[in-house]
């Protein structure tokens, strides 16, 4: 057969199944057979995997470079320039991608920000196809972050964002105060997306009792880091999950909750998916791996894990998050990689900024924990080879429904007619567990979180569109070799025309 590259004798992982002694074919990026003992013409590059796992390339569907985030100071972008990049804190493309391949991640869906209330969000979408363009080591696409949905904006610039940038997705806030939507305009946001089949993503706590918890806290001084999850108990994000799916039940339009940290918010997804509504949710590797504990270090060291919502205290809530990834409550995991340095006086020691606080104010914090190359190993590691989840659940979470979710349509599985993103992990007798490090990974921040975590196994070789990208510890693919991806609508069940009453939208 005329293929391009043949991966040989792997133990080829689905969503749905796991064959051994398998071989890929390749032809054009595209795989074309999956089957054993494929042959192959003369000059075929050809890799042996020597019976190793072979999953296909993640997809990361929550992923800032450090032109967005909810370090807002930080995030505007005009014609596709950083403002102050000597001070600009926190990846780029080109680092953030790099770091995604070096970690078994082949396509990031990362975020076109609307930080301007009178911004035109078709502007701020070419804006970041500027910034992006050449720049990145893996394939890419575009939420848009909505911070004010005038009706110029859902009525008219929806629609062209999805004909003409095939973009399907959308975020809201409700926290933080330049960014959060009233329940009012999260409605609107709904009514348009409903129509065009947009995926509404939503971060979900509620401002007022944030506020209200910090002000009182800081009236007791306690303002560490550790006090940052004090201010967010779980029930502020449980109370915000409820209210946008019952919103969502309103309108009937599918929503992702995104984020979720603790117990109470995954149980009111669960609930609402009983009901057969088509709500969605998203967790991270911080809320399986990381308590609350990681936020006491000395030294200001807390603030490195200082996240929204919170990683939590409480060892039942990690319990809940691994159930809710088994029992299907996560459709996905996401690194919401937000990559704020720790030593810059812009980066986490913002908090230290009011001199009279010798333990600095979590307020003053920027939110966000850097994760996109270790979120796939991570989970490989800590979920596969501990048996907490199976091969197949591993692949579903991380690869293949962040495609379908987000109308990705050629990735996220090993078959025919899918782009040919893999990632071969190395046999397990052939690999030495180590204790990750920040030195190993290939970030430009100053920190990882899962610093000292040990690792059972790492991504061998990251193969997008066909061609090696990573290889045995280095990255070998070039920066300009990412593709801008259009997206179609979610392949995941949507609206159900099912209403609370007589109104119709």
């Amino acid at each position: 057969m005329d293929f391009d590259l043949v991966v040989r004798n792997g133990t080829v992982v689905t969503a749905s199944d796991i064959w051994e002694s398998c071989d890929i074919g390749v032809k054009d990026g595209t795989i074309v057979a999956v089957g054993p003992r494929l042959p192959a013409a003369p000059g075929a590059q050809e890799i042996d995997a020597e019976g190793a796992f072979i999953t296909p390339g993640g997809v990361d569907a929550h992923f800032y470079e450090g032109t967005v985030g909810v370090d807002i100071d930080h995030s505007i972008v005009t014609n596709g320039v950083v403002p102050d990049p000597e001070n600009f804190v926190g990846d780029t493309f080109d680092t953030g991608t790099r770091s995604a391949v070096a970690g078994g991640t082949t396509t990031v869906i990362t975020f076109a920000s609307q930080m301007k209330k009178d911004e035109s969000i078709i502007a701020v979408v070419e804006d970041y196809h500027k910034l992006a363009k050449d720049q990145s080591y893996c394939d890419y696409a575009f939420h848009v972050i909505i911070t004010n949905p005038t009706p110029q904006i859902v009525e008219d610039e929806f629609p062209r964002m999805v004909d003409e940038y095939g973009i399907t997705s959308v975020k809201l806030y409700m926290t933080y105060k330049p960014l959060r939507l009233l329940d009012y305009q999260i409605l609107d946001v709904m009514y348009s997306a409903r129509k065009l089949g947009i995926t509404t993503m939503v971060h979900a706590e509620n401002a007022d009792i944030i506020d209200w918890m910090t002000q009182h806290l800081e009236q007791k001084l306690m303002t560490q880091p550790y006090h940052h999850g004090t201010s967010r108990p779980p029930i502020v994000e449980a109370e915000a999950t409820n209210r946008v799916i019952c919103l969502a039940e309103l309108m009937d339009t599918p929503i992702l909750l995104v984020h979720i940290s603790g117990g109470p918010a995954t149980k009111h997804i669960r609930d609402a998916q009983t009901r057969l509504l088509p709500i969605y949710g998203e967790t991270c590797p911080q809320y399986m791996f990381l308590l609350a504990d990681s936020m006491r270090k000395g030294d200001f060291e807390g603030a490195k894990c200082v996240c929204s919502p919170p990683i939590r205290e409480d060892k039942s809530d990690q319990d809940a998050i691994w159930a809710g990834i088994k029992n299907g409550t996560f459709t996905i995991v996401s690194s919401d990689h937000s990559p704020t340095k720790f030593n810059h006086q812009n980066g986490k020691q913002r908090g230290l900024k009011d001199g009279n606080l010798p333990y600095g104010k979590f307020r003053l914090i920027p939110n966000g924990l850097p994760g996109v190359e270790t979120r796939v190993p991570l989970l490989f590691s800590g979920g596969v080879l501990s048996g907490r989840i199976s091969p197949q659940k591993f692949v579903e979470v991380t690869s293949t429904n962040p495609a379908k979710l987000y109308g990705l349509k050629k990735k996220g599985s090993i078959a025919p007619g899918f782009d040919a993103d893999l990632v071969i992990w190395y046999p397990q007798t052939k690999f030495q567990p180590f204790k990750l490090t920040n030195e190993m990974l290939h970030h430009a921040v100053d920190y990882t979180p899962f610093e000292g975590i040990e690792f059972k196994n790492w991504p061998r070789y990251t193969i997008i569109r066909g061609k090696v990208v990573f290889s045995h510890g280095e990255v070998v693919g070039e920066m300009e070799y990412g593709q801008y991806i259009r997206r179609e609508k979610s392949l995941l069940p949507g609206p159900r025309d099912v209403w609370l009453s007589e109104w119709r939208p």
